[in-house]
C-alpha cells in the first residue's frame, strides 16, 4: 500500500504541475490577447476556471495525502497518547464518509446531471468539469484509508507535527 501512495503522490505532484502550468499560459494569453491584440478571448476565461477547479481538488487531496492539511490540536496533543490514537481514528472515519458520501457520490450524481449540458465558450460538456469532484474523492479515500491503517498500526503518529523546528 505504501508504494501504490508513492506512486500516487509523484502522478497527482506531476499532474498538479501541468495543470498550474497550464493556468498561467491560459491566462498569460488572456491578459495578452485583451491588452495587446484589443481582442479578447472568448475562451480562455471560461477554461482558467475549471482548470483552476481541477487543480484546487486535486492539490487539495494531494496536501491531505502529505497530511499538510490544517490541523487544530493543541487540545488533543495534550491527551493520553490512547486518546490521540483514538481521536485520530474518529477524524479518519469522519473525513472517509464526507469523501464516500460528498465527492464520490455527490460528485458523481452531479457530473451524470450535467453531462449533456454544453459549456457556452468551450467545446466540453460541463460533466468534465463535475468529474473532478468524483476523481477526487477517490484519492482522498485511498489517503483516508492509507493513514487509518497506519494510526492504527501504529506505524504513524496520531497528531502530526507539521511545524518545522525553531531555529
Amino acid at each position: 500500500m505504501t508504494r501504490v501512495k508513492q506512486v500516487l503522490d509523484v502522478a497527482l505532484q506531476w499532474m498538479c504541475i501541468v495543470l498550474l502550468a497550464a493556468l498561467v499560459v491560459i491566462v498569460a494569453w488572456q491578459v495578452f490577447a485583451r491588452q495587446v491584440l484589443s481582442d479578447p478571448s472568448t475562451w480562455s476565461e471560461e477554461l482558467a476556471k475549471y482548470v483552476f477547479i481541477w487543480l484546487g481538488l486535486f492539490g487539495a487531496a494531494l496536501v491531505f495525502g502529505e497530511r499538510g492539511h490544517i490541523a487544530v490540536d493543541a487540545l488533543v496533543r495534550k491527551l493520553p497518547e490512547r486518546w490521540q490514537r483514538r481521536d485520530a481514528v474518529f477524524c479518519q472515519v469522519v473525513i472517509g464518509v464526507f469523501a464516500a458520501l460528498v465527492l464520490v457520490y455527490g460528485g458523481w450524481q452531479v457530473s451524470a446531471l450535467a453531462w449533456n449540458q454544453a459549456m457556452p465558450g468551450l467545446p466540453l460538456m460541463v460533466g468534465w468539469l463535475y468529474l473532478a469532484l468524483p476523481l477526487s474523492g477517490v484519492l482522498v479515500l485511498f489517503y483516508t484509508v492509507y493513514h487509518l491503517v497506519a494510526v492504527v498500526r501504529g506505524a504513524e503518529g496520531a497528531a502530526v507535527d507539521g511545524e518545522p523546528d525553531a531555529i
